[in-house]
């Protein structure tokens, strides 16, 4: 099984993989204690105070890695994104902007954590986040085929592709660019990326399905070994999940799946 099959497992049973992390138990008690306790923050520094909310917070958007900038995260949120000044609309991060169009206390004040958006649309994005870590696991490829699937649309120009490493990742993977070219001229990169990228297709899934198809062969290439244990958990978890519920992928989808010609 390639990792464009494994990908594929998963983004077509996208609702129950996400249910069975959901349900794993570390994540189950995080989400609990989000739920139990966001409606009551009232500020960006409450948030930023409690730490087993922001933690959770700042995984969903994807920026776990940096849970050390309290300050900054809070200032950013108490701005908001209406200026072009804001701190937010400055760091070119989009991760950050994201989550403070989300936890925009400058616009919505102490009602802002009473939003949808933030009760349970936060928890999905924290559900999503996690699946797609625990593939990284075994198989970075599929983690980063699942996180273009979910991203691409919000490509717009090829800057907005280097402001995200794992955007990034997986067009450079794809066109055959080697990762040593982000250390040249940025204005360079982007024109390099208007040029051979065509953006609007990104709001095309099939067209996204056909680009992921060429980035799982040219990351298999490079990568031969990677997807031999994402594929065997893949298939376990499935077979298991079927036996035991009665319903799930059937062994004739899995082994068309499986033989599946990439680019064909």
């Amino acid at each position: 099984m390639s990792t464009f099959s494994s990908y594929l497992q998963i983004s077509t049973n996208l609702s129950r993989y996400q249910k069975l992390t959901a349900s794993d138990p570390t994540v189950s008690q995080a989400t609990k204690y989000y739920q139990a306790n966001i409606g009551s923050v009232t500020s960006a520094a409450a948030l930023v105070k409690n730490t087993r909310l922001f933690n959770y917070v700042m995984t969903a958007f994807g920026l776990s890695d940096m849970t050390y900038a309290k300050t900054l995260i809070q200032k950013a949120m108490e701005q908001g994104t209406s200026s072009s000044k804001a701190l937010a609309n400055t760091l070119n991060n989009p991760k950050i902007k994201a989550l403070v169009n989300t936890f925009n206390f400058a616009a919505n004040g102490a009602d802002t954590t009473t939003q949808t958006a933030v009760s349970q649309g936060v928890v999905d994005k924290y559900v999503t986040q996690t699946l797609q870590t625990n593939e990284a696991k075994t198989n970075p490829g599929v983690e980063l085929a699942l996180y273009f699937q979910q991203n691409a649309s919000k490509i717009t120009d090829g800057y907005s592709i280097l402001a995200d490493k794992k955007l990034l990742t997986v067009v450079q993977t794809t066109l055959g660019i080697s990762s040593y070219t982000s250390s040249s001229n940025i204005d360079r990169q982007a024109a390099t990326f208007d040029k051979l990228l065509k953006y609007s297709d990104f709001t095309s899934s099939t067209k996204v399905q056909k680009f992921l198809e060429r980035f799982a062969a040219q990351y298999d290439y490079q990568n031969p070994n990677a997807d031999a244990s994402s594929s065997s958990n893949l298939v376990t978890s499935l077979f298991n999940s079927t036996s035991s519920s009665g319903s799930g992928i059937g062994f004739d989808l899995l082994m068309s799946i499986n033989t599946l010609k990439l680019g064909g």
